[in-house]
């Protein structure tokens, strides 16, 4: 595995900040086609079954109480929290469609609930759903096991973490974004920092094993005194992991970001000095890079995953269970089994009409190839361990690894002369200058990035810095 600790080179970031995927897939979302439909699913879900692997749950709750101008996941604005109950109903409607299709023999080993803001959902809405997920599936009751929420630490009643950990969950994901009243009032997300501390602790004596903090760089009016203030302040809970996303101005596909004034947004080079700032900051004060914007603490899951090559990223960013199949439950959600993604109707008429007339609510989707699979295990390796197994990945596929990838070696070279990766003779490693720039080193293994240099040429990907 290569060093942990990041180098900071702006000069290259700077180069290499370029549009490109996260690789939470490959191929990632956009290249989902129609024609994939509830037939197919059935038969790859058929097929998985034969495979046995545990499972993987992820559930999507679109509501939010107020719009965050930044975001831009699949949400739904409003405070009537009657809809969340109406929603639980669909989705344990939806949880009978699959039942008949999951073997009940197979372990629920992760568990997601993601948004919006899952804990728009009250704790009676919470426990009624759980108990479908319980009938449904043979949820895991080992220690292992990583059953996990989101939340937002201004709607969250007293009682609700203790409510959480007797339903099973022992992850909590908080979103802070920063701490900074000026940025918060910018975005839309005013809260306060004792609000969020008191969160935390209170997920810690209900017994919660790990709490998560997401951050934000590059939000208007973010300086890089006062995001250092964020940090420090953050770190002072010692969550056991941080997430730092680059905020993606996009507001073409975003409606909500056309609220957010572009001459208040850091520059490109405000952006690296608030990321040079983060790396700083969260290294001094002990904790591990896992990849690409996530940092963990040594005690961390995800540290001992990754030193033992268990890691693995999917829609739900990295996890520490590597062999399981993926089930997406809720509108938007996002499947991955076997050799198979899938994807629910994005809008909430759709997915609700689906489910009602007992129909699988798949949008679309898709079979992937054998070319597919083998720069799905090559793109898996770099962003999850920092290097290439050139030797496993020949024998797994039965392949020439140097014929059936010259294009993406050509393509590499330029990353092999700034530093960025060592090419051995059966591993190619990224290296400590190359860590931040793992994307753009997977991108050399894309065949659907069209451009000839191997940028793509779709805008639906955000700036790799």
């Amino acid at each position: 595995m290569p060093d942990e600790r990041l180098i900071f080179k702006a000069d290259l970031l700077r180069r290499y900040d370029l549009s490109g995927p996260r690789y939470t897939s490959y191929p990632t979302a956009p290249q989902f086609k129609p024609d994939f439909g509830p037939a197919h699913f059935r038969e790859y879900a058929r097929r998985s079954n034969i495979a046995n692997r545990p499972l993987s749950l992820y559930c999507h709750v679109p509501f939010c109480f107020s719009p965050c101008f930044y975001c831009g996941c699949t949400r739904l604005i409003t405070r009537d929290t009657t809809r969340g109950r109406h929603y639980v109903k669909r989705l344990l409607q939806e949880l009978r469609l699959y039942q008949s299709l999951i073997s009940p023999e197979r372990e629920v080993v992760q568990l997601h609930l993601g948004g919006g803001t899952p804990n728009f959902l009250g704790v009676r809405d919470l426990e009624e759903l759980m108990d479908g997920m319980k009938q449904a599936f043979r949820l895991s009751s080992r220690r292992e096991r990583d059953f996990s929420i989101e939340i937002d630490p201004r709607h969250m009643p007293e009682g609700y973490a203790s409510a959480l950990t007797h339903l099973g969950f022992n992850r909590v994901s908080l979103g802070v974004q920063d701490l900074d009243s000026q940025v918060q009032r910018a975005v839309n997300r005013v809260q306060g920092i004792d609000e969020t501390l008191d969160v935390i602790d209170a997920c810690r004596d209900s017994g919660v094993r790990s709490v998560n903090i997401d951050l934000i760089y590059g939000l208007p009016k973010q300086t890089p005194d006062a995001f250092r203030r964020t940090l420090r302040m953050v770190m002072s809970a010692r969550p056991d992991r941080l997430a730092v996303y680059a905020y993606a101005h996009l507001p073409a596909l975003f409606k909500g970001q056309r609220r957010i004034k572009s001459d208040e947004l850091p520059g490109p080079e405000a952006r690296l000095e608030l990321l040079r700032l983060a790396i700083e900051e969260l290294g001094a004060s002990g904790y591990r890079y896992i990849g690409l914007d996530h940092f963990a603490l040594p005690t961390d899951d995800l540290v001992q995953a990754k030193e033992g090559d268990g890691l693995q990223r999917n829609f739900m960013g990295y996890t520490t269970h590597s062999d399981t199949d993926l089930l997406g439950l809720g509108m938007s959600a996002i499947s991955h089994l076997g050799d198979s993604f899938s994807q629910n109707h994005r809008d909430l008429m759709s997915w609700e009409e689906a489910v009602n007339a007992d129909r699988l609510p798949v949008w679309r989707g898709l079979a992937l190839s054998e070319d597919d699979c083998i720069r799905s295990a090559v793109i898996g390796q770099l962003m999850c361990q920092g290097a290439v197994d050139v030797c496993a990945i020949e024998q797994r596929h039965h392949i020439d690894f140097a014929l059936y990838f010259r294009d993406a070696l050509v393509r590499l070279s330029t990353h092999v002369n700034d530093g960025l990766i060592r090419i051995e003779p059966k591993r190619i490693v990224v290296t400590t200058a190359g860590q931040m720039l793992a994307r753009s080193v997977a991108m050399c293994f894309d065949r659907y990035l069209s451009n000839k240099d191997g940028t793509p040429s779709s805008s639906h990907y955000s700036k790799l810095i």
